[in-house]
């Protein structure tokens, strides 16, 4: 029995090694080929795991949220951070499928957004309280720039240094709300604007023309636009291009009347449904990141712009993307979170000129879910502390 025990253990033996020599060679084989059907038992394992990953990133994302964004304007580098944001793929890796939809002359962002044919909107401050005031359940939940774009531009050799000189003078404004800045600084220099006998107020077309042809002794300019576009105009005393001591900036953030600009806007019925908060709080956290890499990656961002088909050319884009970046860095609170301070500035200038009739109440503003999208960014700098601004070309017509 001791011998037929040791027998049968021999040929179990036996077999075993059989097994073992006669797959080893066929697994190396088909290793060193790289290919096929007969892949070794080294590689399965890494084979599971890509389709387990896989399998993974298609159950987190099983339910991709699509969601609209109405812009202002056309594509252009004031919205650079939203088409980084979806080149990058950083709204797919927050499982949203986001469309972009370009704005216009006749499109107001808060009746797009009211109107429930938008998620998301962009819109300048008192605008959307105006539109809150007269019944749109709108809500401000991230406010991008920190600070305003706009400015008033006279010639330098005017005489016109001061908001007082521009008593008895032509004054541009382009209207439709954006008004209000010039009303208020010219108000806080004593200067009625509303008694022609004490400033005539011109409706400026959004362009320099007018003042270019010294139709209108100041005009209104945003600084990442048509500011730009009169350093890109030649002087045709000297065929060269115009410069800056040309002209005399009457910045409204220096004068004391700015009024916060772009933010982040949704209807508070729809923040009530169930999981919109959470897309809401994701969508922020991927625009971030949009912006942060326009501002890190600032040739990059441009050619995101350019390719999403603008109107105007590189040398232009790349002048508004500069300004546009200042205009959000440094962001103290982190990007998105609002300015007390400015907002508290921005209401009281709207109340003191009608815009608004009452105080906003606190829901038109949350600063929660940008403060929870920032929790979620990691280690990206959100402030923007030492952000220095690019040295940018000027080029003719903007080209």
């Amino acid at each position: 029995m001791k011998g037929l025990r040791w027998f049968v253990l021999m040929v179990v033996l036996l077999a075993l090694a059989l097994v073992a020599c006669g797959g080893q060679p066929a697994a190396n084989d088909a290793a060193n080929a790289g290919t096929g059907n007969n892949a070794g038992a080294d590689e399965e394992p890494a084979a599971d795991a890509e389709e387990e990953e896989a399998a993974g990133g298609e159950e987190s994302c099983a339910e991709m949220a699509p969601v609209r964004l109405q812009l202002q304007w056309v594509a252009q580098s004031q919205f650079a951070g939203y088409y980084a944001a979806q080149e990058n793929g950083f709204y797919a890796d927050e499982c949203l499928e986001v469309t972009i939809l370009e704005g216009a002359v006749e499109i107001v962002p808060q009746q797009v957004v009211a109107a429930g044919d938008a998620e998301f909107g962009i819109a300048w401050v008192p605008k959307m309280l105006a539109s809150r005031e007269q019944g749109a359940d709108l809500v401000n939940i991230a406010q991008i720039f920190q600070r305003s774009g706009t400015m008033q531009i006279a010639w330098a050799d005017s005489g016109i240094t001061s908001v007082d000189d521009w008593a008895g003078t032509r004054v541009g404004t382009w209207g439709f709300g954006n008004e209000w800045e010039v009303f208020a600084a010219l108000r806080q220099a004593g200067i009625d604007p509303d008694d022609p006998g004490q400033v005539t107020i011109v409706q400026q077309p959004f362009d320099m023309s007018l003042l270019l042809n010294r139709e209108i002794d100041v005009a209104q300019a945003e600084v990442y636009n048509e500011y730009a576009q009169l350093l890109e105009a030649t002087n045709p005393e000297t065929g060269e291009l115009y410069q800056p001591e040309d002209f005399t900036i009457f910045d409204y953030n220096e004068v004391g009347t700015a009024m916060l600009q772009d933010h982040i806007f949704v209807r508070e019925s729809w923040l009530a449904e169930e999981g919109s908060e959470d897309i809401a709080r994701r969508f922020l956290e991927a625009s971030f990141r949009g912006w942060i890499w326009c501002r890190d990656n600032f040739d990059g961002c441009v050619q995101i712009v350019l390719d999403a088909g603008p109107t105007l050319g590189e040398g232009h884009m790349r002048w508004m993307l500069n300004e546009i970046n200042a205009l959000i860095w440094p962001s103290p609170q982190g990007i998105g979170v609002m300015d007390p301070a400015l907002y508290e500035q921005t209401v009281n200038i709207s109340l003191d000129f009608g815009v608004l009739q009452e105080q906003p109440d606190e829901a038109a503003l949350r600063t929660d879910l940008a403060e929870a999208a920032l929790a979620e960014i990691g280690d990206l700098d959100t402030t923007g502390s030492g952000y220095v601004k690019q040295d940018v070309e000027v080029t003719p017509g903007g080209e």
